[in-house]
């Protein structure tokens, strides 16, 4: 068993734990629940330098990349970077994340937010939209094409965008369908944890122009954005390289002023 399927087993009993804790009633009832939301997709498709950063303490390749940073922080000096849109990582067990972390990053930015979470289950789309996200994840290589449809388009419903993320052909082709907004090309490996960009060049040309592009993994330079961006990327997932500084905020703040020279 490999590390996706060993989340997604435990992903599965603590959601239906969650279920049974709190109501869905409960959730719809939450004040974020009627906030407007505010469109990932949009930003990037306006952006120069399309950087999604990310709040991550630790993760199963890396262990632990940084516990000491409070989030708030974290998610004001990312607005300050002018970044288009930040990813909390709200996995318990494997990635040191809460739905509070989404919480407290709504209370202090307004950038928008999206949900970096193992999505199995319509209840932690209402979840996601009751603590303050945006945008959630789907990731294809835990979803049959069934449930990428049930999903993404219950997404709509609660006006959440939707990135839908692939590994390969296979589960890009899968995916393709008009209830998603972003594709996510993972560059990372999930069984092996090797990362290589040219993940996200050779599915380049199979993904229609109807979506924004983005690539996720492996960005950990200025240089890898540029060999990224003539492939019609828009958006690029930055997480440990920020996150790994004492100054998150100021580090995005540095690479973007780098980028756009």
């Amino acid at each position: 068993m490999n590390i996706l399927d060993k989340i997604t087993l435990d992903k599965r009993k603590e959601v239906e734990l969650r279920k049974s804790l709190i109501p869905t009633s409960q959730l719809e009832q939450s004040v974020l629940f009627e906030r407007q939301t505010v469109s990932l997709a949009n930003n990037l498709r306006h952006s120069k330098s399309g950087i999604i950063a990310e709040h991550k303490r630790r993760s199963p390749s890396k262990s632990v990349i940084n516990n000491s940073l409070n989030v708030q922080d974290v998610a004001k000096g990312y607005q300050d970077a002018g970044v288009c849109g930040m990813s909390v990582l709200t996995d318990g067990k494997y990635f040191g994340g809460s739905l509070d972390d989404l919480l407290t990053a709504r209370a202090s930015c307004n950038l928008p937010l999206l949900r970096k979470e193992f999505i199995i289950d319509e209840y932690q789309m209402l979840e996601a939209k009751a603590y303050g996200a945006d945008v959630i994840l789907l990731i294809a290589a835990i979803l049959s094409r069934d449930e990428i449809k049930q999903f993404s388009e219950f997404a709509k419903s609660l006006h959440l965008d939707v990135l839908l993320e692939v590994h390969n052909e296979e589960e890009l082709h899968k995916s393709i369908m008009p209830s998603l907004d972003m594709l996510g090309v993972n560059n990372r490996n999930l069984k092996t944890f090797d990362v290589s960009l040219d993940t996200s060049k050779s599915l380049s040309s199979l993904i229609p122009d109807d979506f924004v592009k983005v690539s996720e993994s492996g960005i950990s330079n200025i240089e890898a954005i540029k060999e990224l961006q003539p492939y019609g990327y828009q958006g690029f997932l930055i997480g440990e390289n920020f996150m790994k500084t004492d100054n998150p905020g100021a580090s995005a703040t540095e690479f973007i002023k780098s980028l756009e020279q």
